[in-house]
């Protein structure tokens, strides 16, 4: 396969190249269209909202889009190669490789990152030959999958939380557990109709013992309701067979929003919860594996916009070594959360991350522009984009070649011609920005 940007081209912006068989009426044969041939032209993606590698392994990377399916490299994120495009649903949530075998591999779908437009999914596919071929096991109309959790010592033992289409009321919401490797799905957590699963997370040392954050939400049209009564810090410790709902102790009163959630892999009685909250704080910390939490940061930065980001990781030979996946930058901490400081070299609009817990130097960041790759812990990143742009809107004028106008999700708008006329292919530069707005073509 060349290099991607060599093919750079998004789905989300194709064109026909029309037959010399004339138009003659709407009522043509219906073979008329079936000499159209379909392109990408362009122009560069974004969005990436979903993460996951091999432990130990430095090649073999997924990336999840939030319209735009999967993607895999086999070289350390330099060229990737869709590999989901077959499925009935590209909105991806959360993808996890089981870390017991790295042949299985899990999909949750629909977006989980909650803004003014987003895709819902139809629930989990599963692949048992790293990404080659996949089979859909249920969960259809759970919405929007936020997180998948695999048991590390049976691959057939699985986590989902389910945030539920979230546009009203729903049974379809809350954490769901498969023992059978997604042959038969049970319920184990629900709170009502109109909370779902926003995060969840399991003890690396100890998988009896998760940690969920329920989130109450319901988008309308005219905006979202974040935060209620439904919102809570939920943790079991016998896998999922019965609950407990975290209150006191340290944690903020009711109501609460979304919560993002995070355990320290080198000791898990360290749990940090990034918490929505009025003006209460924004990040607490367990030292006790959840019995008792502390407010450790009132640094709004670290969780703006909730409903579009809160999340966090912990790097697996540091406790207090801390990355926040936020709006403006990505953040990171050496001192357990209290104070931190921005990563610069990566893009801004950060959705999740992964790190290699064999390989603590190896990270890898989902944004709204690329897979952010790095080997040195941070100091420097490879960045790719992929051809996964959301457009807007797309229109087409009268000159000859006709220009393409596009206007992309988080970027500006953009023209090219229809034919470049020098009979290589579309690149990058090919295209020209004609605004900077992305809801509008000019």
């Amino acid at each position: 396969m060349p290099h991607l940007f060599a093919r750079i081209t998004l789905a989300t912006l194709i064109l026909g190249v029309w037959s010399a068989t004339p138009i003659q009426t709407q009522s043509s044969a219906p073979d008329l269209f079936k000499a159209l041939e379909f392109r990408h032209i362009g122009p560069q993606g974004n969005r990436v909202v979903a993460v996951a590698g091999v432990p130990g392994d430095p090649n073999t990377l997924y990336a999840g889009a939030a319209t735009g399916g999967v993607f895999k490299s086999n070289d350390g994120g330099v060229h990737w190669t869709p590999i989901f495009d077959d499925q009935e649903a590209l909105s991806i949530g959360a993808i996890a490789v089981a870390p017991s075998d790295a042949s299985t591999i899990w999909v949750g779908t629909g977006e989980a990152f909650i803004r003014g437009n987003i895709s819902i999914g139809n629930g989990i596919y599963k692949s048992t030959d790293a990404g080659k071929a996949w089979t859909h096991v249920g969960l259809d109309h759970a919405g929007r999958i936020s997180r998948i959790v695999v048991n590390p010592r049976d691959p057939n033992v699985v986590y989902a939380a389910a945030q539920g289409h979230s546009y009203g009321p729903q049974p379809d919401r809350g954490v769901f557990r498969t023992m059978d490797g997604g042959k038969t799905w049970e319920r184990v957590l629900f709170v009502d109709e109109n909370t779902g699963a926003g995060d969840l997370v399991m003890d690396p040392h100890n998988p009896r013992i998760l940690f969920a954050g329920m989130w109450q939400l319901i988008i309308r049209g005219w905006g979202r309701e974040s935060g209620g009564p439904g919102s809570g810090l939920y943790m079991t410790r016998d896998g999922g067979a019965t609950w407990t709902h975290l209150t006191g102790h340290g944690l903020p009163e009711a109501p609460l929003g979304r919560i993002g959630l995070a355990i320290a892999p080198s000791s898990s009685s360290r749990v940090y919860a990034l918490i929505e909250t009025a003006d209460k704080g924004v990040l607490w910390r367990s030292d006790d594996g959840g019995d008792s939490w502390t407010l450790v940061s009132r640094d709004a930065t670290l969780n703006r916009r909730p409903h579009y980001y809160s999340r966090m990781a912990v790097l697996p030979d540091n406790p207090n070594e801390v990355y926040f996946l936020t709006q403006l930058e990505l953040h990171m901490s050496i001192d357990g959360g209290a104070t931190s400081k921005a990563v610069r070299e990566v893009w801004p609009d950060n959705h999740d991350m992964w790190i290699d817990p064999v390989n603590p130097n190896r990270l890898v960041v989902a944004n709204d522009r690329y897979v952010n790759v790095s080997t040195n812990r941070g100091r420097s990143w490879l960045r790719t984009g992929l051809p996964i742009a959301q457009m807007y809107h797309v229109a087409t004028d009268n000159r000859i070649p006709y220009y393409v106008f596009g206007n992309r999700q988080d970027g500006p708008a953009h023209r090219r011609p229809s034919n470049s006329l020098t009979g290589t292919q579309i690149l990058p530069g090919d295209w020209t920005w004609t605004g900077r707005s992305e809801s509008r073509l000019t």
